[in-house]
């Protein structure tokens, strides 16, 4: 069973999005100060980052935040969390962020989100990780990924033991199960059950 301190979360910053998300980022918040794993994540304190970050606080937890310093024009750091870093770069927040978690759980965001998420399943791809990255896919939002991944695959875009290199789960308890398991093997099956 793999050992995990520390998750690396990623997600939006935007306070205008559906409530039904923010409460998945406050449950997330809950489980991981409940079992003793450390949030590392953007350092804000706005949207879903803010929420499961305030959250893991209020519950006990132990949050780290790696925020550029640029950013501070757009948001306030949350400089009510355990361990607030102002760093010099986007760059250098996603190095960090990629070296102190034990795995990344992707909770519904935008542009910045993917782009996060992408770089650390290419990562996995070329194999200098095998570090868990699990997409929260609440209301049905990671599905058009989903279907993205059958297709890239199906079209010889990636192989199809890339599959392996990460996961969609529907729920917030369903991340943690995902979590504890090591590196899968590779199994060739249908595309049909990603869709």
């Amino acid at each position: 069973m793999r050992e995990i301190r520390a998750i690396g979360v990623y997600c939006s910053s935007y306070d205008t999005v559906n409530s039904i998300y923010k409460k998945a980022a406050v449950t997330l918040g809950k489980e991981l100060a409940k079992r003793k794993i450390t949030l590392i994540y953007g350092g804000g304190n706005k949207g879903l980052m803010g929420e499961v970050a305030n959250t893991a606080m209020k519950h006990g937890g132990y949050v780290i935040g790696y925020m550029p310093d640029h950013l501070k024009e757009f948001e306030e750091p949350n400089w009510g969390i355990t361990e607030m870093h102002m760093v010099d770069s986007m760059h250098t927040r996603k190095r960090l962020m990629f070296e102190k978690g034990d795995g990344f759980f992707i909770l519904p965001g935008g542009f910045g989100t993917l782009d996060e998420a992408f770089e650390l399943i290419t990562w996995h791809q070329l194999e200098l990780h095998d570090k868990p990255i699990i997409f929260i896919n609440i209301k049905n939002y990671w599905t058009p990924l989903k279907i993205l991944t059958k297709k890239i695959i199906k079209q010889h875009f990636a192989k199809p033991e890339h599959k392996k290199c990460f996961h969609f789960v529907d729920t917030v308890p369903e991340a943690f199960q995902v979590l504890t398991r090591g590196p899968e093997p590779v199994v060739h099956e249908p595309m049909g059950d990603w869709v």
